[in-house]
């Protein structure tokens, strides 16, 4: 279940409809699939992109999409904090970011030209394509992350961040989603 959050309007919404509408306002996607697939710790990069494949290979095909792999984080991750730091400095990427996550969560943020800064939970089932030069930023959580989502390219040298060293992340590193 995503949630759509506007830290300084003091708003959010759980509600599919109202964040897809949100979003398609802003030339951003989001979608939800089905999500039924359990996945042990030991399934391999293969198992959960073939479990997904009736979805994501004609996703892939219609937008020109090239390749796909999988990102997992939990809190036998090494490094995480240097990852995380990576993560949560805001940054633009030369191709969409398009994640579906098949469990776990982590936040979308958004720095919209024009527009108060947002963000979006996304868990389990949900897609989401950040598209090319969008500022942005992504917390898989500062204390036990999970994330495990199928990531999608059309060239992985388009995913190279490209930090705008606002520091506006900063002014949000205390938000805590409420429900």
């Amino acid at each position: 279940m995503a949630i759509l959050s506007i830290p300084t309007k003091n708003y959010s919404t759980s509600d599919p409809k109202e964040i897809l509408e949100f979003f398609n306002a802003r030339g951003l996607y989001f979608d939800q699939w089905q999500c039924d697939v359990v996945f042990e710790d030991t399934a391999t990069q293969e198992d959960i992109l073939q479990a997904y494949s009736k979805d994501l290979f004609p996703f892939m095909e219609n937008g020109g999409y090239e390749t796909a792999d999988v990102i997992s984080i939990n809190s036998l991750t090494e490094n995480y904090e240097a990852l995380r730091a990576k993560f949560l400095a805001e940054h633009t990427h030369t191709e969409d970011e398009i994640r579906f996550f098949v469990d776990g969560q982590g936040i979308f943020w958004f720095n919209l030209e024009n527009e108060p800064v947002f963000n979006l939970l996304c868990e389990k089932g949900d897609l989401i394509s950040v598209p090319a030069g969008t500022k942005h930023w992504f917390d898989a959580g500062e204390s036990n992350p999970f994330v495990k989502a199928i990531r999608i390219f059309i060239d992985m040298s388009g995913w190279v961040p490209h930090y705008t060293e606002s520091g506006i992340e900063l002014e949000f590193k205390d938000f805590k989603i409420t429900n």
